[in-house]
């Protein structure tokens, strides 16, 4: 399997999977947030911010799949290189609150592995592609 490939299946399953995440958070916000890591979940008018969490995770996939779908690779490595910083936050939220230090680096910091992984691989192959030069017939 090509790097390409590879960069390809990490986004494509990643913009499905952010999806798939904020939409249970839109439609089941506390029994979804009960799996994000932190020790107690919001209860009563604060579980308007587990909604704000679901739109957020919607929108970064939908940039995901809109850049993958209109062929931008370097800008969706760029964009994946940025959204890794998302996870990683989460990561480093869990463990200033004690919450759970398993699900912070197997989650979230996996997570974060993940897109950036991707990201510099799309990144990469701009740069491959540039410098290989087209053979010229003589």
């Amino acid at each position: 399997m090509t790097t390409s490939r590879i960069a390809t299946a990490l986004s494509l399953l990643g913009g499905i999977f952010i999806i798939y995440v904020g939409i249970n958070y839109l439609f089941a916000p506390e029994m979804t947030a009960a799996g994000f890591g932190l020790p107690a979940v919001p209860e009563g008018d604060a579980v308007a911010f587990l909604n704000l969490k679901g739109v957020r995770d919607v929108v970064s996939g939908l940039v995901i799949l809109g850049l993958l779908a209109t062929k931008q690779r370097f800008a969706l490595g760029v964009a994946m290189l940025a959204t890794s910083l998302t996870p990683f936050g989460d990561m480093a939220t869990v463990l200033s609150w004690h919450g759970s230090t398993a699900t912070a680096f197997g989650v979230h910091g996996f997570t974060a592995v993940l897109v950036a992984l991707a990201g510099v691989l799309l990144i990469r192959e701009r740069r491959v592609s540039t410098t290989e030069r087209p053979l010229v017939a003589a």
